[in-house]
């Protein structure tokens, strides 16, 4: 493999930005800052522009196999390579679900040959397949989903007794959606009459039936020391669950806070209705400040998308009939960059909730960091180049994103994986740079 030289750029990593260059050699980081000049090189300019760690997504659902109308994992990571994102974690609530570990293997192998990023996925839990769940290797499979709520059909853990042994006897990290059941299905009995509207999704899906799930998993984490990392949260009355007195490395309950949180609110409804249902729900702009704010104090661990795309003639149906979830995985660094330029969160912090957290909280072997001997997974990003959403760039395979329209005021120059540039500011290659992820959970 050609070397690589990233010329007179900015390297945002590990809470400073630093001015230099940076070469990479056979898919690895060889040399980082000062002036370097190596024969042979490949030069890439990297002047007035940004260099960050690649992006690390830990939700995202790509839909393959038995829903690939709406997505696969191809069309989905050659999205994700445009938008900064060079390693995802993918969950199994596909058709079958990844709920055996032949399943499981199934999926790894797909993205082996068609993945255009590094990839993990999740190994499902229901109420029934502890003994396969057990099985699932912690040094090579990111985690155990639970959706503890009823966004997911029949993989819904809703039996306490199950729930407990769960947290009492699986090793490694428990990933959880968490909305109350019993109070989504009473909220929808209530509302079931009056013709409920987007509008009205979150309060069906409600602050109180968060709030309830996520103090559910809390507690049975602290009662089995189970490494409990909750998903997607949507509102500040779950603040109070986490710590922010000690450090991440130490933690054994962590969070995460998704962009679409951050960036949209209840308002929103009016202009993009079912664009924006997704589970849990968008809520109200007090809840979108206070998820910002917890963000910045470390209540929240990581950023993430739960990238989740459906059809557009799924989500024109009607409330009740249109679907949960949006696309994302394409723009989440341009939003958190627009967030940047408005003076809302460093760069540098930015960099550490999208990929050092990321790194660190699941354990990821030799990525999420600037380092020499790590892999070459970066991003360069033009703080000065405006990128405007159209249907026209949008890559996703659904062909549609709530953000059309927008213009944000950075772009996305290029993304390696593993050292290979899989895209250049303008096309996405295919180079089967991607690898599986490996975890070291110490």
């Amino acid at each position: 493999m050609s070397q690589i030289i990233i010329k007179d750029t900015r390297i945002v990593n590990e809470g400073q930005i630093i001015e230099g260059d940076l070469l990479i050699k056979n898919g690895r980081i060889e040399r980082i800052g000062g002036v370097i000049d190596a024969k042979e090189a490949k030069e890439m300019i990297g002047h007035g522009k940004h260099l960050l760690p690649g992006i690390i997504d830990d939700q995202v659902h790509f839909r393959q196999p038995g829903l690939t109308h709406k997505a696969d994992i191809a069309s989905e990571s050659r999205a994700a390579a445009a938008g900064g994102i060079t390693s995802f974690m993918e969950m199994p609530n596909t058709k079958p679900t990844a709920t055996t570990q032949e399943r499981l293997e199934e999926k790894y192998e797909v993205a082996k040959h068609s993945a255009y990023t590094n990839y993990s996925f999740y190994m499902g839990a229901t109420n029934e397949n502890l003994e396969e769940v057990l099985k699932t290797n912690d040094k090579t499979v990111c985690g155990v989903k639970i959706f503890m709520g009823s966004s997911t059909g029949n993989m819904l853990v809703d039996n306490h007794d199950t729930l407990d042994r769960l947290f009492s006897n699986v090793d490694m990290l428990i990933a959880t959606h968490c909305e109350d059941e019993q109070t989504i299905r009473t909220n929808k009995e209530l509302w079931k009459d009056k013709n409920p509207t987007a509008k009205d999704h979150p309060i069906i899906r409600s602050v109180e039936g968060c709030y309830l799930s996520s103090s559910m998993a809390v507690e049975l984490a602290k009662k089995h020391n189970t490494r409990l990392h909750i998903l997607h949260i949507s509102t500040k009355d779950e603040i109070e669950l986490f710590d922010n007195t000690i450090a991440l490395k130490d933690k054994r309950i962590t969070s995460e806070v998704c962009v679409h949180h951050l960036y949209f609110n209840a308002d929103d409804y009016e202009r993009l209705g079912t664009k924006i249902q997704c589970n849990p729900a968008i809520k109200a702009r007090e809840h979108q400040e206070a998820l910002f704010g917890a963000l910045l104090d470390n209540h929240f661990d990581v950023i993430a998308t739960d990238h989740a795309p459906h059809t557009m003639e799924e989500k024109a149906l009607p409330y009740g009939q249109a679907p949960s979830g949006l696309p994302l995985i394409q723009h989440s660094l341009l939003i958190m960059l627009d967030f940047w330029k408005k003076g809302k969160i460093s760069l540098e912090r930015v960099v550490e909730k999208m990929c050092h957290a990321n790194a660190e909280c699941f354990g990821i072997q030799n990525r999420g960091y600037i380092r020499e001997c790590y892999a070459a997974d970066l991003v360069l990003v033009d703080t000065n180049m405006e990128y405007q959403v159209s249907k026209d760039n949008v890559l996703f395979k659904c062909g549609w994103s709530p953000l059309e329209g927008v213009t944000f005021p950075c772009s996305i120059s290029k993304t390696l994986v593993n050292g290979q540039i899989v895209f250049d500011g303008h096309e996405v290659f295919d180079l089967g740079a991607g690898e599986r992820l490996m975890f070291d959970k110490g």
